[in-house]
């Protein structure tokens, strides 16, 4: 992913409110330093409020910003995170929805998935291939696993912005 400004961040969310995009706490950007390159998108969590999401995908090379909400868990459970499959870590995946962008969203449309709460995909996707995944060639199992990862994230963004 390429490094993203503060302004570009905020000028992204195609479905918040200029004043939910204002307001909007942002990752430490700095800190993030080099690690830009190993990431397939930006994801965090809203400290004051951790049922408020922000995820920025790059689609067709823009990047495209949108508000999620966490649901309530009410109780512990695993599940597959939907965006980068991992099958080892499924204890820390919820239920994210994001308005739809446009006149979609402004009639309460909404679109769901399952994600890592610490938006952790790019991480899960180039870990080593263990036992159970074989003799496949690990680089090749990685560089599909990353792939795989930005065709799913961003098709979710296509949707959230599209309406569709």
């Amino acid at each position: 992913m390429k490094p993203l400004t503060e302004q570009e961040i905020r000028a992204s969310f195609i479905n918040a409110s200029r004043r939910e995009a204002k307001q909007a706490p942002l990752p430490d950007l700095e800190r993030l330093g080099d690690r830009w390159e190993s990431l397939d998108y930006l994801g965090w969590t809203d400290r004051s409020n951790p049922q408020r999401a922000y995820a920025v995908v790059p689609v067709d090379d823009e990047p495209v910003g949108f508000l999620l909400r966490a649901s309530e868990r009410t109780r512990k459970s695993s599940a597959m995170c939907a965006w980068c499959e991992d099958v080892i870590a499924t204890s820390d995946v919820k239920l994210f929805t994001a308005r739809r962008a446009g006149a979609a969203g402004r009639e309460g449309n909404s679109l769901g998935t399952l994600v890592h709460t610490d938006f952790s995909c790019s991480t899960h996707v180039r870990r080593l291939p263990n036992s159970m995944e074989g003799g496949l060639d690990p680089v090749a199992l990685v560089a599909r696993r990353v792939e795989e990862l930005q065709l799913r994230s961003s098709a979710f963004a296509r949707r959230v912005r599209d309406g569709s």
